[in-house]
């Protein structure tokens, strides 16, 4: 049952990328180079900036909104792989244990301010990649990274990784569903019957995935992509691609969080 949901899953980031918005309806290609370039000026930071970060959250906000995405959602998702990070950034605190600054009377070594802004830099890449996807579509994404001069042999290997996913998927929920029919004990299957189901599961999708490619190439697959939707190159491309990046920029140079911080410290005081 947790395969069936699992796919059930992976099948509504799909359907999140049908919506008819702004932000769904921009070129592919354009979203894929904003989201490198986000990317990437968020990891130009050093390991002790935290503040200046907050501004980034503007992006990922802004596409969540205006792409009427489930933010929650897709929080979950991210949450899912943030054990690995902390996992490897709780160790900083061990090693640089260095003041930089007091808090309350606390003192707050280096190595927690680089424990956060490991944390804050991959939410906020993981989440915009994430993002990008439910906002795009898997498919629009390689015909992107096609037309943008990536190999057509890794973009398809990508999409046939993918298909395949499903591919697993399907067959894995048919096996567990029969063997959960067929036994008579409520208990899980030892380890021998699971070794058993693993290696008919792999031989199973390896010979499903070569009737699916055989029928692909009777209907005409000649190894590129074909879309629907026709994919032009619109103003409102032009203003985001030229937008988000000098406002990127002019956040790496300038730090707003900062600035709005001591600005509302004064109007305080």
């Amino acid at each position: 049952m947790n395969i069936g949901s699992a796919r059930d899953d992976v099948l509504y980031m799909d359907e999140l990328s049908h919506k008819n918005t702004p932000i769904h309806r921009l070129d592919p290609r354009v979203k894929i180079i904003v989201s490198v370039f986000f990317v990437f000026t968020v990891l130009s930071f050093n390991r002790y900036e935290i503040s200046a970060l907050i501004s980034y959250f503007t992006f990922p906000i802004f596409l969540l909104v205006s792409g009427e995405l489930p933010a929650g959602y897709l929080t979950k998702k991210v949450l899912i792989i943030s054990p690995i990070v902390i996992l490897i950034a709780i160790f900083n605190p061990f090693f640089d244990r260095e003041t930089i600054f007091v808090l309350a009377g606390v003192e707050i070594s280096a190595g927690w301010v680089s424990f956060f802004s490991i944390l804050i830099r991959f939410f906020l890449t993981a989440g915009s990649i994430l993002i990008l996807l439910a906002s795009t579509g898997f498919y629009e994404v390689c015909m992107a990274l096609e037309r943008m001069g990536v190999p057509s042999i890794f973009v398809m290997q990508l999409l046939f990784l993918y298909r395949y996913i499903f591919v697993l998927l399907d067959e894995g929920s048919r096996m567990v569903r029969a063997h959960a029919l067929r036994s008579f004990s409520d208990r899980h299957m030892g380890i021998k019957i699971f070794g058993s189901l693993v290696g008919n599961l792999l031989l199973r999708t390896v010979d499903r995935a070569e009737r699916i490619h055989r029928a692909m190439l009777a209907r005409g697959f000649d190894g590129s992509i074909t879309l629907q939707r026709r994919i032009k190159f619109k103003t409102f491309d032009a203003l985001f691609v030229v937008f988000w990046p000098a406002l990127f920029i002019l956040m790496r140079r300038y730090n707003f969080s900062g600035l709005i911080g001591y600005f509302l410290l004064g109007i305080v005081k």
